[in-house]
């Protein structure tokens, strides 16, 4: 079988920070964090750092654009980061925590440009957005110990993250306001029930429990895909249930410790819906998990409507 490959390259700041983005999503082989842009060959982390090599930390992502499309990576690329800084990102300073988007080809470039246009016209921030695209040079891998950071030390990644500044300023520009009368009347009492209050609908009482055509399932308030029916299956629970989500970054796990219980919950990342909960009593052959969902929280698009309704691009996931 023919692989479709494409790398793209993004400086953001912190690499650590850059990887956990695109790391593991549909279509993406593999996200490495290096250094590029400068003119010290096979530089070291301390030598970049010093801020006399030219070069910046980066990451540089080998991707199918079929799946996952270029400009999709770059919509990703603008939401971790302060595109309005041009002296480094958030609480480290210096050229080498500069952004930048480094294309590999004139079509990178021309579709960089067009998001970088849109974005500033968009009004989302008061400053000019001063994120270089650039042509891509050499690439340097870093170091053993800086690759994969967010799993390797996940809890010093996530106090980095937050102390930074970075989570809340993520968390500032790019989370949608909620328009609660507009969402009274665009879902039905049980759908905003659990949606927007954390509630549970009955088992067995509704309606994907017992469904299994094949589709994909996505958040009923913001529209974003979550699963497929390829990975779900009959936990006798009387919930929708689910192996994996189509894509992991779509879906946000908190700790639940209401009802006297200590459970994670799943949210929708753009919705902020609530959907469920998820468990390790899943089928250990598909990873362990079982994503136990709220039909009331999710709408079921059948393959043959998928192109229609705008969901054309995972159509890959039933080939």
């Amino acid at each position: 079988m023919t692989v479709n490959k494409e790398l793209a390259t993004f400086a953001g700041g912190c690499f650590w920070c850059m990887v956990e983005p695109f790391d593991q999503r549909p279509g993406i082989y593999e996200v490495i964090s290096g250094y590029t842009g400068g003119t010290t060959e096979n530089p070291t982390y301390e030598e970049v750092c010093t801020n006399t090599t030219g070069h910046r930390e980066a990451v540089q992502i080998a991707f199918d654009p079929e799946i996952m499309p270029y400009k999709k990576l770059v919509e990703t690329f603008w939401q971790q980061i302060d595109p309005t800084d041009a002296g480094g990102q958030f609480h480290d300073r210096g050229e080498s925590y500069q952004t930048a988007i480094f294309y590999h080809t004139e079509e990178q470039r021309l579709i960089a440009e067009q998001s970088k246009q849109e974005l500033a016209a968009s009004g989302k921030f008061n400053k000019p957005i001063v994120t270089p695209i650039l042509p891509a040079v050499t690439f340097y891998p870093a170091e053993d110990a800086h690759q994969n950071y967010y799993k390797k030390q996940s809890f010093h990644y996530n106090l980095y993250k937050k102390g930074s500044g970075r989570a809340d300023f993520i968390q500032e520009n790019w989370k949608k306001p909620k328009n609660i009368q507009a969402l009274k009347e665009k879902l039905t009492p049980m759908q905003y029930e659990v949606t927007q209050k954390n509630g549970t609908e009955p088992p067995f009482q509704n309606e994907y429990w017992n469904h299994f055509q094949e589709g994909i399932y996505v958040d009923i308030v913001s529209g974003e895909v979550l699963f497929s029916s390829k990975d779900k299956f009959d936990a006798h629970c009387g919930w929708p249930s689910f192996t994996k989500p189509i894509d992991g970054h779509q879906i946000v796990e908190e700790t639940d410790r209401s009802h006297g219980m200590f459970r994670t919950e799943v949210r929708s990342k753009e919705g902020d819906s609530h959907l469920g909960h998820v468990f390790p009593d899943g089928p250990t052959e598909h990873g362990g998990l079982r994503y136990c969902i709220n039909s009331a929280a999710i709408r079921f698009i059948p393959i043959e409507k998928m192109e229609e309704k705008g969901y054309a691009e995972y159509l890959y996931l039933f080939k």
